[in-house]
């Protein structure tokens, strides 16, 4: 019984899980060897209405809500993390366009990322720093009906894949912080642009990397909302992002504790299951009872958002716990296996797929000192 979920939910997440165990689970060792996202099963997920679903109907989103995202991030990641960054950057750079871009610019690109045509990267980190986001030296400088964009973005989940990108840079004067922060969309086939990609431990389908600007005019009109704004925009959105990762990682240790339950089951030891053992299973009680609080907490939420209420201490407590907590079970899992989970498949590459992100999208001392904030007041925690 999930106290978030009514019938629709449920369906919708069965629906998921088909598809997810039919479509995606079948290629996930294979992408994760060729580092090459399935653009295929990313259009086959845009026909089944199944990234950014909480979009309105206008942007080709089926206005199901921030639940209904969840409940489906959840079900693709259960089968590939990589994969489940579709959803996740759907709905991150969705939510953006959606709420900050001009309809006539905005909606052609929404309703190719909601399809599964197309894929949008969200480029905010910089060379100089991760954690201090608002601190950017990428220039957008203002000429006539273009902005000029130079400078370079880093750490960019899907820079060498993505067809465009949510992009922040500065327009205020040097040292203005967040106050002087522009967000444009960018299509990256647009000249002046160069792409890396790193060679990451984890997460190899979606991939990270550069995104390298040298004199790129972008049209004004690609602009999401007013000059010197940007920042707020990406924070509000990061809100409903870090409540995914939360459901993305953790669906990832529920499946591998799944797995890890029955092969101890099964597996003998000295006449008896590995079960019986306390120092097998009690490990792993301890760690399903974390995953299912920690899972409830992402859903509450993601519940709260639909309903405008404030969940910023929340979103930050999924953000910070849940990748490590998935990471701690899964590497119990393994340990569980002995050297068949050791060995090169599904169990070591869930464990290199969730540390990324103990990293990326914030991290764990970031998000504490949001929750702290939000409960001793900013005065009382400052920069």
């Amino acid at each position: 019984m999930n106290p978030y979920f009514d019938d629709d939910l449920v369906a919708l997440a069965e629906q998921a899980r088909r598809f997810a165990a039919d479509r995606v689970a079948p290629g996930f060792l294979e992408r994760d060897r060729t580092r090459v996202l399935d653009r295929g099963l990313m259009k086959a997920m845009g026909g089944m209405g199944f990234i950014a679903p909480e979009l309105p109907e206008r942007f080709g989103g089926l206005g199901l809500g921030c639940l209904a995202a969840g409940v489906i991030h959840e079900e693709i990641a259960r089968a590939d993390l990589s994969m489940s960054y579709v959803n996740l950057l759907g709905s991150l750079n969705g939510q953006i366009l959606a709420h900050h871009g001009h309809p006539d610019v905005v909606a052609p690109w929404l309703e190719r990322l909601t399809a599964g045509e197309a894929l949008l990267a969200l480029a905010l980190t910089e060379p100089r720093g991760g954690s201090d986001a608002a601190n950017l030296v990428l220039r957008l400088e203002r000429e006539g009906d273009f902005y000029v964009v130079n400078g370079e973005k880093t750490s960019i989940s899907a820079a060498d894949q993505a067809d465009a990108a949510v992009v922040f840079g500065r327009t205020g004067a040097p040292g203005s912080g967040a106050r002087g922060v522009t967000a444009l969309l960018v299509p990256l086939d647009l000249p002046g642009i160069t792409r890396s990609r790193f060679d990451c431990h984890g997460q190899r389908a979606i991939g990270r990397g550069s995104l390298f600007f040298e004199n790129v005019r972008v049209p004004v009109s690609h602009r999401l909302g007013g000059e010197n704004q940007g920042f707020v925009q990406v924070m509000q959105g990061f809100d409903f992002s870090r409540a995914l990762i939360g459901l993305q990682v953790l669906a990832v240790a529920r499946a591998a504790l799944e797995e890890t339950w029955a092969y101890v089951a099964e597996r003998q030891a000295f006449g008896k299951p590995l079960s019986a053992f306390q120092g097998v299973s009690h490990p792993l009680a301890d760690f399903d009872t974390q995953v299912a609080a920690a899972r409830l907490l992402c859903l509450q939420a993601l519940w709260l958002k639909d309903r405008n209420l404030p969940h910023s201490a929340e979103a930050a407590m999924c953000k910070w716990w849940a990748p490590k907590l998935a990471y701690d079970a899964v590497h119990q899992c393994l340990l569980s296996f002995g050297h068949g989970g050791y060995d090169r498949g599904v169990m070591e590459q869930r464990l290199r797929d969730v540390l990324g992100f103990q990293i990326g999208d914030g991290t764990a001392q970031i998000m504490k000192t949001i929750i702290a904030r939000s409960r001793a007041g900013r005065a009382a925690v400052p920069a």
